[in-house]
């Protein structure tokens, strides 16, 4: 695995001066030639001065060539952006600082944008995808990652495209996940992607951090954003969900009501307000749960006559 390595490059604005020298020397080296050539044409100087004069057009045009190629040596870097140096297809290293700088020409590739990396916290908001969960029901999932590149030199040359690679990595992991965990029906305390959303997204984090390390990424934070079941299934489930709310309220209500029975009950002996036999006592506690557990508002009847008649 290629490793990152941070490396100083010259000011550029300590280097421009010496470009803006180079150019106007160049300039007037070809310009004072010109004069001179046209002075050696009119009169006799001798073939001495005639070289000197070639020689000084010459390195005129040398000095703007040259000083051509320092011009493209010049970069900019915004705050958290980096800039990775590559001579002859050799890493070089990377430069992180921001500011305005000039290097080896040779050294920034070209093109330059992709020898540009942002530092920055990015989002990559998932697609809804339809797996199935732990127990094979088919479910839509979708996961956001916030990601920023922590070693240029491996986003770069270990993977052929890091962006690329971090969707289709997150992708896959999201799947696995979908696959490890039920949606909200499981053995109890077992953990489900409705119910153990922290655990969850810890989970997909990890597993995400592991899978982009050989791209240099470190993942900040992993979460969900849509978890529903497949349409195909959604009314079926709903119907299930249901029934189940159905089913705990009234083991709720039972449990109240046997509960205010057996108080009426201990109630009534300790207190000794009416003498009951086993008979009357199962008859009140039919009536007491009927009155307590039923949906519809009773409608008592009063005894006129005696309790036994």
């Amino acid at each position: 695995m290629t490793k990152e390595k941070e490396v100083k490059v010259k000011n550029g604005w300590g280097m421009l001066p010496t470009v803006l020298l180079l150019l106007i020397g160049g300039i007037a080296s070809i310009i004072a030639g010109a004069i001179l050539m046209n002075t050696y044409r009119r009169s006799e100087i001798g073939e001495i001065a005639g070289v000197a004069i070639i020689a000084l057009i010459a390195g005129g045009v040398v000095v703007e060539i040259v000083n051509f190629f320092l011009l493209f040596g010049f970069f900019t870097l915004q705050p958290n952006q980096a800039k990775v140096l590559v001579l002859f297809g050799s890493y070089k290293g990377t430069v992180r600082q921001s500011g305005f700088f000039w290097t080896n020409p040779f050294k920034l590739s070209i093109p330059r944008s992709k020898y540009t990396i942002s530092l920055r916290s990015r989002n990559l908001d998932g697609q809804k995808l339809k797996v199935n969960d732990k127990g094979g029901n088919p479910i839509e999932i979708a996961a956001i990652v916030v990601w920023r590149v922590e070693d240029t030199a491996q986003a770069l040359f270990d993977v052929d495209n890091y962006q690329e690679y971090i969707r289709i990595q997150s992708e896959s992991a999201v799947r696995h996940l979908a696959n490890a965990y039920p949606y909200d029906h499981s053995e109890k305390d077992e953990i489900t992607l409705r119910s153990g959303v922290e655990e969850v997204s810890q989970s997909l984090q990890k597993e995400l951090s592991e899978r982009l390390k050989k791209a240099g990424v470190v993942v900040e934070e992993a979460r969900l954003t849509h978890l529903a079941y497949a349409p195909e299934i959604a009314g079926a489930m709903l119907r299930r969900q249901q029934a189940e709310a159905i089913i705990a309220a009234r083991q709720k209500i039972v449990h109240g009501a046997v509960s205010m029975v057996d108080m009426a009950l201990r109630e009534l002996a300790e207190k000794d307000v009416v003498q009951l036999d086993d008979e009357r006592k199962a008859a009140m506690v039919s009536n007491l749960l009927v009155v307590l557990c039923g949906e519809a508002e009773a409608q008592p009847v009063i005894n006129a006559g005696t309790l036994y008649s």
